[in-house]
């Protein structure tokens, strides 16, 4: 607009021309932040499909994108980038078996330090030629995923893999460690609990069928699944593993987590000192968002 009818325009509204550029420099810097976001957004959704805002909002922040959370909310809704909650629910759970059940270990635990313990759990991933299933082991503390396998059956021997892989990555080998799990057959048979008597490992699992008793273990399925995009169908069980590596990879290396002040799970492995955020009075191990 030419100066003198800025002028003009200034004097009809009764504002000052410093009032009225100023007003032109906030609204170009706003559109530039918007696309600075946005494009922020879409590189951190490339490693991240689903992530959650709060932990959106924090890793721009992380990258010097200063934007309030209320504004990013209203920029992801208006751009259709809002992650909707998706619910799918597959039985991997036999616990109708005569074998040995062990007692849950953990009803009032206080996780305090990583490798304390380590959560098991098996979730399906879904393939066009059937069922895939994923054995992960977590630790409680840290978040970070220790050991998995991916396979097309629930048998001990793949259990067991995901175990053996947890075991080689462990770093605080001196300190007393418990395993828990649901009373699935894998985890009760003898092939998989001789592996966690040999290695001085204490053998935990839920009793009554609370959520609560194993959340965090399912808590990281679902963030793997509504997250990453392990929900998606896949092609075959090679497309899967490669999906689920570079998931898992990406997942503890690069997402925070609110129950561990905002580290990855890399980070808070690597440290002791810092409080694990808990959101559940009934349970210290029942995380609520991780």
């Amino acid at each position: 607009m030419y100066p003198r009818k800025v002028s003009m325009f200034c004097v009809l509204f009764g504002l000052s021309k410093q009032a009225y550029y100023k007003q032109i420099k906030q609204r170009q810097e706003k559109i530039i932040l918007r696309k600075q976001a946005r494009a922020s957004v879409l590189q951190l959704r490339r490693s991240m499909p689903r992530l959650g805002t709060r932990k959106l909002h924090y890793l721009l922040k992380e990258n010097n994108v200063l934007i309030g959370r209320d504004y990013l909310f209203d920029l992801l809704r208006d751009e259709g980038l809002l992650v909707l909650k998706r619910k799918r629910y597959t039985l991997t759970t036999n616990s109708k078996h005569w074998l040995r059940k062990y007692p849950n270990l953990i009803k009032e635990m206080l996780i305090v330090r990583p490798e304390q313990l380590w959560v098991a759990d098996i979730t399906y991933l879904d393939a066009k030629d059937g069922n895939l299933y994923l054995h992960l082991i977590t630790d409680a503390y840290s978040k970070r995923i220790m050991g998995y396998e991916l396979c097309n059956n629930m048998e001990a021997a793949s259990t067991l893999k995901a175990l053996q892989m947890a075991i080689e990555n462990r770093q605080y080998k001196s300190n007393v460690l418990i395993h828990h799990s649901d009373r699935g057959l894998q985890y009760c048979s003898k092939l998989y609990t001789s592996c966690l008597i040999r290695n001085g490992i204490r053998i935990s699992m839920t009793e009554n069928g609370d959520p609560y008793e194993n959340a965090i273990a399912e808590r990281v399925n679902g963030i793997l699944k509504d997250e990453f995009g392990l929900s998606d169908q896949m092609e075959d069980l090679i497309d899967a593993s490669l999906q689920t590596d570079q998931s898992i990879v990406t997942y503890n290396n690069q997402r925070p987590h609110l129950s561990c002040s905002m580290l990855t799970p890399k980070q808070m492995h690597n440290q002791q000192a810092i409080k694990l955020r808990t959101y559940n009075k009934k349970a210290q191990t029942s995380l609520v968002d991780v």
